[in-house]
């Protein structure tokens, strides 16, 4: 068992708040009499853990698979016999540094009855030694620190698998009181901050799975139809923080139709009584009404964060609502929002926080397209001291910034507006200068909507110090742009236009050594539209930047040799999209397809999770993603493919694929019914502009009665002869949805 939680647990495998846990979790596992060690396998030097949970939950906890939603979680703790199927081995060189920490941890703070583990010595000592049990802190440590590196653990529960003369059998410790063991838990538990890590925590037993439950702090739903409010707040009780995901990632293209759902009220209406202590909500592609936002203002007193990205619904009278009557508002983000007041119906939100000292650390509305109060906004930046960021909107010219940051020199994170100036008022070079050069602490910078560019040497001073710098809203040249860069030596994330061309990117790879992001962006995303960025950008890139880790890259045309280079030179990639506007394009020197670029990425970056494909491919690409992406999560394909054989070998070769995107690409019924196997641990699929039939889509209905399909046309007069012009398919708990309008079919 610590051999698989060892293996399912995410980030650092030696961390204290895990070694913590294994120890919990050993102790838990020993007194129920669920171990025990097959003492033949223990005289070779391998241990076999048997545990008494069922295939699938092995299953799970090995390949840290999603369960099936049929699968009844772990609930036993009496010892049963196990099947020889249900094994895992572990050498014991595996885990011997974590069993040290256990029980060094654990002899220091833990009361007497959990110390009661013995520890064996190393398989390599004689027969003799390795019989004889060192109790407590009696390791035997030479100290040097060589006999350490090879312990294992012996716990010896089943006294039928050893012999008498091969074995000395130890007393098992006196039971304790399961309070004690879940109040530590829960104090274990709250080290764990990794959702993954607290998923594989659960599985352990009944008592882990209530523990994690009862002591679970924030709760991520990544699709809003895959469960219901009531049965989420049944399962969490305490929950402090809620993100909650609606509609799928390209409706950010207009691709899903106005209308189609994602509602947030019914999980407000259900939080309202349920959480009365909520402190977050973080909502992304959903659909928030006024009535929405005036009940989270009055239902949670306690309510200090609000961030809404890519939503819709609202008005600036729900804005207004959240700042009158949340007292302890700490942040109030609104990011790419589509905020929907008419002109003459604009109401002053800003106006509305109350009087006073405010606690308010971050606020950001940029996407808010309406004149606010500045006045109003002046003052509570003055009386904001714990101000940290601060995004403004397009109407909030560089006067007005100077005195915003005269008022906040302890910002951070800046957001600019339009960092031009109104007609009316006078040059400010100088003054927004000093503002900038009294703005010590700013490390990431934003905003430059409307960019002057004879301002643009005002952020000079604080170019040395910049963590991010995004000039996404910014059309600068390279020239532009050289006197910024070459000053930012500890940039690590950067957005930008394709304006910038190759040369600009050229100034990026010559300064920016420590970047980590880079997202281009084109200017102009036509397919016909003039070549800015190319392979050269992206080489130039790669030699530059090796620390890179995540890449956006908009461009007309590529080469395999440019993206074969990303993949050698950057193998610390965890995302890499490459967009090629237009249909079906080529390496453009050589004429072939771009399958061994995105060949060598998959095989070259291990560490890569998520993966956009463009371009010219043939199914010879996919081959390559189904036999190297073993860690891709996220799939993104347009225009890509020439038969369902691709789209075979993804979905059979990549087990931990989570979500996959596919628009303008020849798969068909037959690539669609390959991956029955797979759906169920998969979060969605999304098909558009493909091969599929309806008499496909409810093929795979029939075969999986638990997934959501839903076949969405454009209005309700499409008639494509059978042909599915959409679908979307997820993971669900709850059946069909209730709010599907008229063009989504359910099946």
């Amino acid at each position: 068992m610590v051999y698989l939680l060892h293996k399912s647990f995410d980030g650092e495998e030696k961390r204290e708040e895990v070694v913590m846990a294994y120890g919990i979790m050993l102790s838990e596992m020993y007194r129920r009499d669920c171990w025990h060690v097959n003492a033949k396998d223990a005289l070779d030097g391998e241990e076999e853990y048997l545990y008494s949970l069922n295939e699938a939950h092995l299953d799970m906890l090995i390949g840290n698979q999603v369960p099936h939603p049929h699968a009844s979680l772990p609930m036993g703790h009496g010892r049963r016999e196990t099947p020889s199927i249900l094994r895992a081995c572990a050498s014991t060189a595996d885990i011997p540094a974590d069993i040290v920490k256990i029980y060094s941890y654990f002899h220091s703070n833990a009361p007497s009855q959990l110390l009661n583990y013995k520890i064996l010595s190393s398989p390599s000592s004689t027969r003799h030694d390795r019989y004889k049990m060192l109790e407590y802190g009696d390791a035997g440590d030479d100290g040097d620190g060589d006999e350490v590196e090879s312990w294992s653990l012996n716990l010896e529960v089943n006294p039928r698998l050893i012999s008498n003369s091969e074995s000395t059998l130890i007393d098992r410790p006196p039971p304790f009181s399961d309070q004690v063991l879940e109040n530590v838990l829960e104090n274990v538990l709250c080290f764990l901050t990794s959702r993954r890590d607290r998923n594989a925590a659960s599985l352990v037993c009944k008592s882990w799975f209530n523990a994690e439950a009862q002591s679970r702090p924030e709760l991520f739903i990544g699709n809003c139809y895959a469960v219901s409010p009531a049965r989420a707040i049944f399962r969490f009780p305490r929950i402090r923080s809620l993100i909650l995901k609606g509609k799928p990632r390209f409706a950010d293209f207009n691709l899903v139709p106005s209308g189609w759902g994602a509602s947030f009220s019914p999980w407000v209406a259900a939080m309202a009584s349920a959480y009365p202590w909520l402190q977050r909500i973080c909502l992304k592609r959903m659909t928030v009404t006024d009535a929405d936002l005036a009940l989270v203002a009055c239902s949670f007193p306690s309510f200090r964060d609000l961030c809404l990205i890519c939503c819709d619904g609202f008005t600036t009278a729900g804005l207004a609502a959240i700042a009158e009557n949340c007292r302890c508002l700490h942040s109030l983000d609104l990011i790419e929002n589509d905020v929907e007041d008419d002109e003459d119906e604009v109401v002053d939100w800003i106006s509305r926080f109350p009087p006073g000292k405010t606690c308010l650390e971050s606020l950001v509305f940029d996407c808010v397209r309406f004149i606010v109060n500045f006045e109003a906004l002046e003052a509570l930046v003055a009386r904001s001291p714990s101000l940290w960021r601060l995004r403004v909107n397009e109407h909030v010219s560089v006067g007005f910034l100077c005195r915003l940051m005269a008022w906040a020199p302890q910002l951070t994170d800046l957001g600019t507006g339009s960092f031009s100036s109104l007609d009316e008022e006078d040059d400010f070079d100088d003054t927004l200068e000093l503002a900038f050069k009294a703005s010590k602490s700013l490390v990431c910078l934003s905003g430059f909507r409307d960019l002057a560019p004879e301002y643009l040497c005002a952020i000079y001073p604080v170019c040395t110090n910049l963590i991010s710098l995004n000039f996404s809203y910014a059309q600068i040249t390279a020239e532009q742009l050289k006197p910024v860069i070459t000053n930012c030596h500890n940039l690590q994330i950067l957005w930008i236009l394709d304006s910038v061309r190759d040369e600009g990117l050229q100034m990026v790879a010559a300064t920016c050594k420590k970047l980590r992001e880079l997202r281009v962006f084109p200017l102009d995303a036509t397919e016909d539209s003039e070549v800015s960025v190319s392979d050269v950008g992206l080489t130039a890139i790669s030699e530059g930047c090796q620390k890179l880790q995540s890449i956006l890259y908009f461009c007309q045309s590529m080469t395999n040799a440019a993206v074969v280079a990303m993949s050698k030179n950057c193998q610390d990639l965890v995302v890499f999209r490459l967009c090629i506007m237009g249909r079906h394009r080529p390496d453009h020197l050589t004429g072939e397809p771009m399958d061994e670029g995105f060949g060598a990425i998959v095989n070259n970056c291990k560490k890569l999770t998520r993966l956009a494909v463009s371009g010219l491919l043939t199914d010879k690409a996919f081959a390559y993603i189904g036999n190297y992406g073993k860690s891709v999560r996220t799939l993104s394909v347009a225009f890509a493919g020439n038969s369902d054989l691709g789209l075979s070998y993804v979905l059979e070769g990549c087990p931990n694929l989570q979500k996959l995107e596919i628009r303008d690409s020849p798969f068909g019924d037959s690539g669609l019914l390959s991956g029955s196997h797979h759906y169920y641990n998969m979060r969605f699929l999304w098909m558009s502009s493909c091969k599929i039939s309806l008499k496909g889509c409810m093929e795979v209905a029939r075969r999986l009665p638990l997934m959501g399909l839903e076949v969405i046309t454009d209005s309700l007069e499409d008639d494509n002869n059978g042909v599915v012009e959409k679908l979307y398919m997820y993971r669900s708990l709850v059946g069909p949805r209730n709010d599907a309008p008229p063009f989504v079919k359910l099946l």
